[in-house]
């Protein structure tokens, strides 16, 4: 097949999930074109199956902001038919989904029918779609699109009980490569960070709000006064310099760093020993996903997704979202020496369910049911 792929090309989730599905189905020999305003953060090398579209955006004194949605349908239209695409996959409901259908609506009128598969990742139905000035464009995309995919069964579920949708969606999980992320032998890396052979505990986000990294910070904080650990975060966003002040305020600056964004986040967590995700909310929680395959145990919140990842007991625990006091008393319990191997070993065995291989072949069938649909509609 050829499949377009239209995604942010950001280090959030639903961009690096986007991005990693078409490196893998360039491998498994789709032809593979990413329509997008800049290249992806994981896409670092292109390979003879994989191509990229830059969505050109220009700004005139007539439009206070640029019309990306025009520009992204406009590329989507050209690269349909300069390429001969066979499908478009669109990640994330805004704008993208709504781009396809005005791309697929022009495409028609020249006799050419093309399928749109939307993806659902999490905010852009759980935040931004419930806006009401996006809800019934957001409604109508998903409605008009010839398959769709949700990432958790709590985001399917949220997403019939706030919008009008009517159409069918399929669960499909995020996936994990099991070749890049696993545990890697860092010992020098973990010394340099626990010189005294302390408890490593890690935080990954994009350091916004509802990712609650101050529920972190406090976590550690009860975690520290009885086990020498460190706490390593990493990530950048806007509410990194209000961390950095609490970290100061409850006198933690020695044991806990800020690393920034970093690419190879595998190293990073090879060497950890407990992974801290408390979100407000969370469509599936890939960064928690991530540590699970290196071999990390997750203390989460409950919430989302979440619930459908860790599994309570086995592979972490799971507290109700601010509960501080019982994420601190759980973690605890797995950094316990006598328990930890355990929970490192059920935390991969979990991770071996997404394993990429898994999850490919269901995301395949939902692009042939959408091809075939057109197909049908054509006849």
């Amino acid at each position: 097949m050829k499949i377009g792929i239209v995604c942010y090309p950001t280090y959030g989730g639903s961009g690096v999930v986007a991005t990693e599905l078409g490196k893998a189905l360039a491998e498994e020999g789709h032809q593979v074109h990413f329509i997008t305003y800049d290249q992806p953060s994981r896409l670092a090398l292109l390979s003879g199956n994989i191509f990229y579209h830059k969505v050109d955006i220009r700004t005139y004194p007539l439009f206070k902001y640029p019309p990306y949605e025009l520009a992204l349908a406009s590329k989507m239209v050209n690269v349909v038919k300069c390429e001969k695409l066979d499908l478009l996959h669109v990640h994330y409901a805004i704008p993208h989904a709504s781009s396809a259908y005005m791309a697929k609506q022009i495409l028609k009128t020249e006799g050419i029918q093309i399928p749109v598969v939307t993806t659902l990742h999490g905010t852009d139905i759980t935040l931004v779609g419930k806006d009401p000035s996006y809800e019934p464009v957001v409604t109508f995309s998903i409605n008009e699109s010839d398959g769709v995919t949700a990432v958790s069964d709590s985001l399917r579920q949220q997403t019939y009980n706030t919008f009008g949708v009517k159409k069918a969606i399929d669960v499909i999980p995020n996936f994990i490569d099991l070749e890049r992320f696993k545990k890697q032998k860092k010992d020098h890396f973990k010394t340099a960070i626990c010189p005294n052979c302390e408890k490593l505990v890690v935080h990954t986000s994009n350091f916004r709000k509802v990712k609650r990294i101050d529920d972190v910070i406090k976590v550690f904080a009860q975690i520290r006064k009885k086990i020498d650990t460190k706490l390593l975060l990493v990530g950048e966003g806007p509410e990194r310099n209000p961390m950095e002040e609490l970290v100061k305020e409850l006198n933690l600056s020695n044991d806990v760093r800020f690393l920034g964004e970093i690419e190879a986040i595998e190293e990073v967590l090879s060497v950890a020993d407990l992974f801290i995700m408390p979100s407000e909310t969370e469509s599936f929680g890939l960064a928690a996903l991530e540590a699970m395959a290196c071999e990390v145990p997750v203390i989460s919140s409950n919430a989302g997704g979440l619930v459908e990842l860790n599994v309570n007991g086995v592979t972490g625990f799971m507290s109700d979202v601010g509960d501080v006091d019982d994420m601190a008393k759980n973690a605890l319990i797995i950094l316990d020496d006598n328990n930890l191997p355990t929970f490192k070993e059920n935390a991969l065995k979990r991770a071996k369910e997404f394993e990429l291989s898994n999850i490919l072949p269901l995301y395949e069938e939902v692009y042939h049911k959408a091809i075939e649909k057109i197909k049908v509609l054509t006849v």
